[in-house]
Parts: structure tokens; sequence; C-alpha cells
């Protein structure tokens, strides 16, 4: 199987910055997309970016212009860059991939990391 693990995550303060991290493992053939998602406190789990293993990004329009999705060289490996961070952008932040695995592909999740945005 997969797993994936998030790193990055923390309390900053609004109009800074944090960098998060996801990388997979296991016995992967192929990559697909890979993706972050975030969920607050009593909202639903909602898309924050996404990036295909060709490289074509999108976002959620709340994000746009201010977080920016990229994948390491070895493609099991993706990062969010995190800045001018609003209170709203607090929720924990979940990792998310579809990889090839025993002939097949199937979508995987991370434990998620906390962002809190707050003074």
């Amino acid at each position: 199987q997969v797993q994936l693990v998030e790193s990055g995550g923390g309390l900053v303060q609004p109009g800074g910055s944090l960098r998060l991290s996801c990388a997979a493992s296991g016995s992967i053939f192929s990559v697909n997309t890979m993706g972050w998602y975030r969920q607050a406190p009593g909202k639903e789990r909602e898309l924050v970016a996404r990036i295909t293993s060709g490289g074509s990004t999108n976002y959620a329009d709340s994000v746009k212009g201010r977080f920016t999705i990229s994948r390491g060289s070895a493609k099991i490996t993706v990062y969010l860059q995190m800045n001018s961070l609003k209170p709203e952008d607090t929720a924990v932040y979940y990792c998310n991939g579809i990889f090839g695995v025993a002939g097949k592909y199937d979508m995987y999740w991370g434990k998620g990391t906390p962002v809190t945005v707050s003074s």
C-alpha cells in the first residue's frame, strides 16, 4: 500500500508563510495526481490545490495568488507554499494522491497536519 506523511504545519501569524511537505512511500509503480485538501472545524473537506503528473495545476479560488503547489523531482513528494496566510486558512491540511499499486490506481490520504493562523 501507499503511505502519505505530511509535515510543516503549525501556528503562524496573519500575513505569514508556511511550507507543507508530503512524501509518499510504498510499492508505487506510477503516480498520477497529487494534491492538498483542507478541513476547517465544522466544515466539509475542500480542495486547496492539485498537480498532475504532467505538472498542470489548479487551485481553489480562495488561495489563488497566495499558495503554490509543486512536486519533487521524484514526483512522489508534493509541497504547498502558503503565503499571505489569513485566519480563514486555519484548518487541517491533508495530502492526497492517486497512485498505481499492484496493477491498479487508487486514491490515498495522509493523516493531516494542522495549520493555525492567528495573532
